[in-house]
């Protein structure tokens, strides 16, 4: 049996090589044991977060993505969960993640399982765990978990027959319905492309606008288990079906006082992007501020700010002007989480878009967030693209990208300009250097961050400065010093 980790938001594997039915049981009956460990109750979760320690009893909520085979795991799941005489209520179809931790909220369950592998491409699945907070297990509760994976797979005796299957969409939609501004939406001039992109979201926003009567057209929200040949991540490059749809439809309605827009899930819906009406993308950077935005203006709320070590520092701005308290922390959801947890947090962040907002569950929600950009649009009557220009006329020009490069030496490249940080990259001046996860290089207007990842060969390079081309020409350089031109900051 081959050894199983937890990465950053839950355990990935391919499908029939690493996800199999031998390895889904073995963590399962992990799960078993993990809820009735007495060291359960040592952690830092219930000692010091204050987090109630929910009892076995209280059983498990199971949810499962669109992906191959995600139902017949979770069902494996929960035999072996029914096994240990644990109470198992399973999804009775296909379910967004946020939708699952709401379900933890709502069953008051001791613990929550999504069988899901989010944006990975098709051939991997996986599984994240939700405890009694509903959001992902902090470190401490997965490696407790790890430690307890039998090295053999457990017989399984519960027929699939014994399984609760449960509606965890009705009530769901319901706290949606209850979050979002239903009569500023009901009387839009909005027509909205909702890209599902064939993943577990689809359905669900164009279920509420099919109810408030806003203008809508579904695409990618049927079955397929391979996602349409693209990844199904809300970026640049795998956006192109949501693109052409917005270009047909913008040459239909030229003449029809509405304004279009499109907005986009990733694979279990806790991310999100936008797309306005010329067929630019929205990024989560711009997403993020103008929801924050709209949180202070729309709803009078207030609180802490909380962005990862790679989102845009437009967040900085908006909060430096409402007078808010923002606080950078790692890169990884459960980061955000336990702040918004312990303390007063307004919203939180990571630049994979992935939002939480105040009065929710401290959980990404992409759904939710898809909504809310919506609703920003219809609350001002204009064009996503003039929304974006007055955002950008308030905080300045911010542009970002990102690259993944395949690279074996990534630690070592870290460590190099950790140890010996450039004085200058692209012909900008490095002014700051900040290790708080990897290492960020700060310019006068903007920043290069390096990290490597802690689970596969590959150096991640976030940029983000004042124009497109200057961002370009900083992962250019640094792309070419990570490959090995290291006189580059030989200096």
């Amino acid at each position: 049996m081959s050894e199983i980790r937890f990465g950053t938001d839950g355990w990935r594997g391919v499908i029939a090589r690493d996800f199999t039915f031998e390895n889904v049981a073995r963590v399962a009956h992990a799960l078993a044991l993990y809820l009735r460990s007495p060291q359960r109750r040592t952690l830092d979760l219930y000692k010091r977060w204050g987090v109630p320690c929910r009892p076995p009893e209280r059983g498990v909520v199971i949810g499962y993505d669109t992906r191959f085979l995600s139902k017949e795991f979770a069902i494996q799941i929960g035999r072996v969960l029914q096994d240990a005489e644990i109470p198992v209520w399973i999804a009775e179809d296909g379910l967004p993640t946020p939708a699952l931790s709401f379900a933890v909220q709502t069953h008051q369950a001791a613990l929550g399982v999504m069988v899901t592998a989010s944006h990975n491409p098709p051939e991997y699945n996986g599984v994240k765990i939700k405890v009694e907070y509903a959001s992902s297990a902090p470190p401490s509760v997965t490696h407790l978990i790890e430690q307890l994976i039998p090295a053999e797979a457990p017989a399984v005796k519960s027929p699939e027959s014994a399984l609760n299957f449960v509606d965890f969409k009705s009530p769901y939609l319901q706290r949606l319905r209850e979050l979002i501004d239903r009569k500023t939406l009901g009387a839009s001039p909005l027509s909205v492309v909702v890209d599902s992109m064939y993943g577990a979201g689809r359905g669900y926003i164009a279920q509420i606008f099919k109810e408030l009567g806003v203008e809508h057209l579904q695409v990618r929200g049927g079955d397929h288990p391979r996602f349409g040949g693209k990844n199904p991540e809300p970026v640049e490059k795998n956006l192109s079906p949501l693109r052409a749809v917005i270009a047909s439809e913008r040459q239909k309605r030229a003449r029809m006082a509405r304004f279009l827009m499109g907005v986009v899930t990733d694979g279990d819906a806790d991310r999100m992007a936008a797309m306005d009406e010329r067929g630019q993308i929205l990024d989560s950077h711009r997403c993020f501020a103008l929801i924050l935005k709209h949180l202070l203006l729309a709803r009078r709320w207030r609180g802490k700010v909380v962005k990862s070590f790679a989102l845009s520092d437009m967040a900085e701005v908006l909060a430096v002007k409402h007078d808010l308290a923002l606080e950078e922390v790692p890169v990884g959801f459960k980061y955000i989480c336990e702040k918004m947890v312990r303390e007063d947090v307004l919203i939180g962040g990571e630049e994979s878009g992935g939002f939480a907002i105040k009065n929710h569950i401290p959980e990404r929600d992409g759904i939710l967030n898809a909504l809310l950009i919506c609703e920003i649009a219809a609350r001002a009557s204009r064009p996503l693209s003039e929304i974006v220009e007055d955002l950008l006329a308030e905080v300045g020009p911010h542009w970002y990208d990102r690259r993944d490069i395949h690279l074996e030496s990534r630690l070592e490249v870290v460590e190099r300009v950790q140890q010996r940080p450039p004085k200058e990259i692209a012909g900008l001046e490095v002014m700051k250097t900040e290790m708080l996860d990897g290492v960020k290089l700060r310019f006068a207007k903007g920043w290069l961050l390096l990290r490597a990842s802690g689970t596969e060969p590959l150096l991640r390079l976030y940029c983000e400065s004042d124009s497109p081309t200057r961002v370009r020409e900083v992962l250019d350089e640094a792309e070419r010093f990570a490959r090995g031109d290291l006189g580059l900051w030989g200096r």
